[in-house]
Formats: structure tokens, sequence, C-alpha cells
């Protein structure tokens, strides 16, 4: 009876301070305590309002066509999965690309608010939490890639739901005496991670390794019981194996997508020597007899019709081509290993250049910048049929309309806003560099650090656990800068997802190593 009349008189106090035009006390004591945060939260929406303002309904690239025919017409694609054109489809009933721009822009604020949250919530001083928001929320070109009509936002989104779920107390380790209400909680977070790593799957293939780390995240975390990481992987793996089902029924062939081969064989072609390869003769109509340095970027291999894949009869994405291009690739890593490796490191050596340099081409980069004047309407045929299906979502026209001062403002924003590559490395170094660094002071008889039971009797406290929690934010991001130069090809737009993800990992690093840092009933 006694709690249900201080609630009460709370609740009066509150409507009386709202009613005097004053935030109660525990809304201002929040606002004292985030203020900065909610600053550059503040400063990230409306950077935001001003792109939706000035670049009116969306920003287009040459993936996006394709994203919309098939939210248009729900069939797999053979280069990218559908994950996104679903997206795309939820919103179909509006007929507005500025309303997917615009929730695309939201989810930009909500990775932003889960790297604050998530490292508060794991002990990281308010300081730290609020220098690992603000890549997220305020770089240029994490903003622009939000306005274009492509799948990193949804992926990036996905990732760090994943990473901030898996690294929360949920998850943290079921003690014998702990009661059955903890254990239930955290097979349920665990589902939620192999779900949420699905999406990200679905969304980009490169999301598919996750699901292995997430589950080696999980045995780690709960000290050898497997449990958790089943749950999570038979979450992940079903709504997969149905995307794979779906695929075979459209295609005759399992899969996610048809141009693993593909793709693979366009990232050798920047270093493979048929003079050492000694390929057969059904692979030889695949070798190119210009010297590795004279030939263009990985991606013409793939779409360039002077590409001697794509010169082949059929489509280049057939099962008989893909499976060439696969074989093709396939020897030209075993025969020319260092000459791979030497090709990956140089390629995500780019992700870290202090400036900006134009990379693939100047077509391609020019999509990643707040454009001066409209750009112009596709060229190739399959985004000329898409042009057309996006017409039918819209319900009127998609021509770009770039409105004044709002998009100069973003163009100025831009050329001073953004996150060099030399940061990123940094930010990359962080975790690893300071875990040694700690680990040789503490010398190797210290104690390691752990995720313990919470003193409030919830599993995986705080206590300790901003140290111990960046091997998985940390891993996230150096697999996603990893992945496409391994087997594809280095993109600027392909380095943002991992950021948020190395944040977060940084932020832990600021945390104290003591397994008694945080106070019992921690406030963020």
């Amino acid at each position: 009876m006694g709690g249900r009349v201080r609630r009460y008189r709370r609740f009066l106090r509150d409507t009386g301070a709202w009613a005097r035009g004053r935030l109660p006390r525990g809304v201002a004591g929040g606002v004292r305590r985030h203020r900065w945060f909610l600053g550059v939260l503040g400063l990230g929406a409306a950077l935001r309002v001003v792109t939706v303002l000035g670049y009116r309904p969306a920003l287009w690239f040459p993936d996006s066509y394709t994203y919309v025919v098939t939210a248009i017409k729900p069939r797999p694609d053979l280069v990218r999965p559908a994950g996104y054109s679903m997206f795309l489809r939820l919103f179909e009933p509006f007929h507005s690309f500025a309303l997917v721009a615009s929730v695309q822009h939201l989810l930009g604020l909500l990775v932003g608010v889960l790297v604050y949250l998530t490292a508060r919530r794991l002990g990281a001083p308010g300081w730290a939490a609020v220098l690992a928001s603000v890549p997220p929320l305020l770089d240029a070109y994490q903003i622009e890639l939000e306005h274009l009509l492509v799948s990193d936002t949804l992926f990036a989104t996905l990732v760090m739901s994943a990473v901030c779920l898996a690294v929360s107390r949920a998850t943290g380790p079921v003690s014998p005496g702990s009661s059955a209400p903890s254990r239930t909680v955290g097979l349920v977070a665990a589902g939620g991670i192999g779900l949420l790593a699905a999406a990200a799957t679905l969304t980009r293939t490169v999301g598919l390794p996750l699901v292995a780390l997430f589950a080696a995240w999980l045995v780690y975390r709960a000290r050898g019981r497997v449990l958790a990481a089943g749950v999570m992987i038979a979450a992940a793996l079903v709504p997969i194996a149905g995307y794979a089902l779906w695929f075979h029924t459209s295609h005759q062939r399992f899969g996610l997508v048809g141009a693993n081969g593909v793709f693979l064989y366009g990232k050798t072609m920047t270093f493979a020597d048929c003079a050492v390869m000694r390929p057969p003769p059904d692979l030889a109509v695949l070798c190119d007899p210009r010297p590795p340095a004279a030939r263009p970027p990985a991606q013409e291999y793939v779409w360039s019709k002077d590409s001697p894949l794509v010169r082949l009869p059929g489509i280049t994405f057939t099962e008989e081509n893909d499976a060439l291009a696969g074989r093709f690739a396939s020897l030209a890593i075993t025969r020319q290993p260092l000459d791979y490796l030497g090709s990956v490191l140089s390629e995500l050596a780019r992700s870290f250049t202090p400036d900006r340099p134009v990379y693939p081409d100047a077509e391609v980069y020019g999509y990643y910048e707040f454009p001066a004047t409209p750009p112009p309407p596709p060229g190739r045929y399959p985004a000329t049929v898409g042009a057309e299906f996006a017409r039918r979502y819209e319900r009127g026209p998609i021509d770009v309309r770039i409105a004044e001062p709002y998009a100069g403002w973003m163009r100025a924003y831009q050329s001073v806003a953004r996150l060099p590559g030399t940061v990123v490395l940094v930010i990359v170094l962080v975790p690893p560099v300071t875990a040694a660094v700690r680990r040789l002071r503490r010398g190797p008889a210290g104690r390691s650090w752990r995720f313990r039971r919470g003193p409030a009797g919830v599993s995986g406290g705080p206590a300790g656990a901003g140290p111990a929690a960046w091997p998985l934010p940390w891993a996230t991001a150096v697999l996603l800068l990893v992945m496409p130069p391994a087997v594809a090809e280095f993109d600027y737009r392909y380095v943002l997802p991992a950021v948020p993800a190395a944040c977060l990992a940084a932020a832990f690093m600021a945390s104290k190593p003591s397994l008694h840092n945080i106070p019992r009933n921690v406030r963020i």
C-alpha cells in the first residue's frame, strides 16, 4: 500500500512540474547527465532534416533500381539478397521514397543511440560514450549514405542491434544458483541475436560470417555452455535456410545469391597470372593477358562488356558461368596465395588513407558526395528497367530535386565533417593495444576480466563488463572491413557500417579494468 501511495505522489508531483513548464526531477536529472550526448544527437537530427529538405525525394545508386524491382516483384535476385527490398516493400503503400530516406535517417540516429547507451550501460565514462557516438551521428558521409536508397544503413542497424544485445547482461552466464527466469531471458536474447544476424545476412551476404562470430562469443560468454549458442545458430539458420529454399524455387539452385563465384573472380583478376596458374582450357578463356598493374578495378570484370567473363554466352550470373568463375578464382588463390594476400591487404589499406582518393572510378565515387546538380538518369539497361518500377513505387517522378540553400549547407558540411581513414585505423587499434598494455602491466598472474554475476542477482552484471566486452564489437568491425576486399573489392560505403562497432569497442576500453568499478545501482 505504501508503494502505491509513493507512486501516486510522484505522479502528482511530475504532473505539476509539466503543468508549470518545468521538467520533473527525474527527467531533468537525466537531461543533465546526458546533456552532451543529447547535444550531439540533436545536431545529428538537424543535419538529417536539412538533408531531407535539400535532396528530394532521395538519392539514387545503381543498385537502388534492382532493389526496387525486387520490392515490386518479390523474387530472389541473383546478385543481391532481398532483405533491403522487403524493407522497401514495407513502405510501398505510402508511395514515397522520401519516407524511406527519412526512416533510414532515423535508423542512423538509432545506431548512435545504441552505441552511447551500450557503452554507458557497461561502464564506459560519459566522455568516451559521447565520442563513440559522434562518427555514426555526425559523419557527413554516413548521413549521405542514409539518404541513398541502398542496403547499408539497414545492414548497419541490424548488425549493431545484434552486437549490443550480445554484450548486454541478458546473454551473460547463468550461475548454478540463478533463477530459471534469468536462464529464459538469456535464451530469448540469444534467439534475438540469431534473428538479427539472419536479417543482416539477408540484407548483405557479408553478414553470414557474423553468425559464427556471435556463436563463438556466446560460448565464451557462457563459460563453455553451448545452449545459448545453439539457440542463436538455430534462430539464424532457419530464416537463412528458408530464403535459400525460396532461391532454389526461383533459380533451381540453392544459395542466397548466384554471384559469389563471379565477384571472387573479379577480385582475383587484380593479381591472377595465367602463366603461373596454368589453367585448363575451359578456364583459360577467363584470362587477361595484360599485367595486373595495367588492369582496371575488380568491378570491371563483373560489369564491363570487355570482361572475359561477360563476353561468354548467356548472362553473367548463370549457374554455369558462376561456377566457371568460381573455379578460376579458387585456382588463382591456391596457385598464388601470397599475391592474393597482398591484394587483400592493399585493398584493405584503402580504408585507412588520410584523404579520400577517387576509387574505383569517378562515377561510383560521385554517388557518395552530395551533388550540386541533379544526377543524370540511369544509362545501363537493368537500371532503366528499374527506374520504371521506381516510378510505379513512387506513383510519380523520381528525379532528384535539389533545394537550396539546404543542399549547399550539406555540401559545405561534407567538405569538412568527415572521418579520415587514419582516424578509423586509430579507433580499430585502440582496443587491442590497450588490452595488451593492461595485460603487460598486471603481469601473467594478474586477474582476468570476465563477466560475473551482477550484484543485484542478474547474470552478467556490469562489474568489469566494459573491458571484457570489447572483443565482440572489435571483431565485428574487423570482419566487416576485411570481408569486402577479401571476396569482392573495396568500396568506401563498405567501411561505414564497421565504424560504430569499432567506436563501441574503443569506448569500452576507457572503462576501468577493476572488477568493482561500477556502483551497485549504476545510473546512466
